[in-house]
């Protein structure tokens, strides 16, 4: 176990955890600093404790996230890393991966909650600024030969005015190249269709249009205020049954329903509906291969329907 005043060495330094900032069913991050110099960062580490009480296959399944994370934030160059946390140190403590990334102030579930309690949020022109950031990142993440499959809220960093985000914890990632089904892998809540319901083999068929469809139920919540009832259906048959969720459910619910439509298009108040319509019906469609084919045509979608808030005097404008 490790504590507050801890030092940690990996390749390129040592650093102090000083507080935890949060955790998974395997992962630790910490809040800490360079010896050197006093550097912030926050230390993601393998819990111990929980790594000592499983399995040896999910033993190699933890460590082999944080090896694929490593692994990917390792490979990208400087200029990639606009949207997508830097990676400052990795290496091994206690004989199990470790990493040291760049800290800003919170997550993007937190502040839209922090937002959301002062009876304020987003607006759809913040909405779609964050989304296109998060397809950047996303573009990022497939050009390195990946997809994500795990796109949600939290897992978005923010700074303190809430303008930049950058995509975090890359664990799931999954081969683009690998076509074959694969386990469950993401969260039930921000999922696609084909992410949540396996096929008769008990797998999943996923790419990165997959990535898509989350992108699409961010927008949704981001907008609306609430989840998609899709996916808060997937949601609760998960916490329910786990992955066997999608067979108490049956067949997948209905994606957009038309009062989900109207009480989005009611919160954006733009008075250019149709092109945000057509980025967000685009990104949900239930097919994978009725969705956007890559990021470029993804961002003529946010553009066009920029082009739409911008034709209106203000008054849904971000509160943020």
């Amino acid at each position: 176990m490790v504590e507050a005043g801890d030092i940690i060495t990996l390749t390129a330094g040592a650093w102090r955890l000083l507080a935890p900032l949060g955790g998974s069913s395997y992962g630790q991050v910490w809040r800490a600093e360079s010896v050197l110099d006093g550097l912030p960062a926050a230390m993601k580490l393998v819990n111990r404790a929980q790594m000592d009480l499983a399995l040896p296959p999910q033993r190699a399944a933890w460590r082999a996230c944080f090896d694929a994370e490593i692994a990917f934030l390792r490979s990208l160059q400087p200029w990639d890393q606009r949207h997508i946390v830097r990676l400052l140190d990795s290496g091994e403590h206690d004989g199990l991966p470790a990493l040291a990334l760049e800290l800003l102030d919170g997550d993007l579930a937190a502040h839209l909650a922090a937002l959301r309690s002062r009876g304020a949020g987003p607006g759809a022109d913040r909405a779609l600024a964050w989304v296109g950031q998060v397809n950047g990142a996303l573009a990022k993440v497939h050009q390195y030969g990946w997809r994500y499959l795990d796109l949600k809220p939290a897992n978005l960093l923010v700074d303190a005015r809430g303008s930049v985000l950058k995509l975090a914890d890359f664990g799931t990632n999954r081969p683009l190249l690998d076509s074959a089904a694969h386990s469950y892998a993401g969260t039930a809540a921000w999922q696609a269709p084909e992410q949540f319901f396996p096929d008769a083999g008990g797998r999943y068929r996923t790419d990165a249009r997959s990535d898509y469809f989350a992108l699409g139920a961010l927008l949704y919540y981001l907008v609306a205020g609430i989840p998609l009832r899709f996916c808060a259906a997937c949601a609760d048959a998960y916490r329910s049954h786990g992955a066997a969720g999608a067979g108490a459910l049956g067949a997948p619910p209905a994606i957009l329903a038309p009062d989900e439509t109207a009480l989005f298009l009611a919160r954006a108040a733009a008075p250019d509906h149709d092109a945000l319509l057509v980025l967000l019906r685009a990104l949900l469609a239930p097919r994978p291969d009725a969705r956007p084919r890559h990021a470029l045509e993804i961002s003529r979608l946010i553009a066009r329907a920029a082009e739409g808030l911008d034709r209106a005097p203000g008054a849904w404008r971000s509160a943020a």
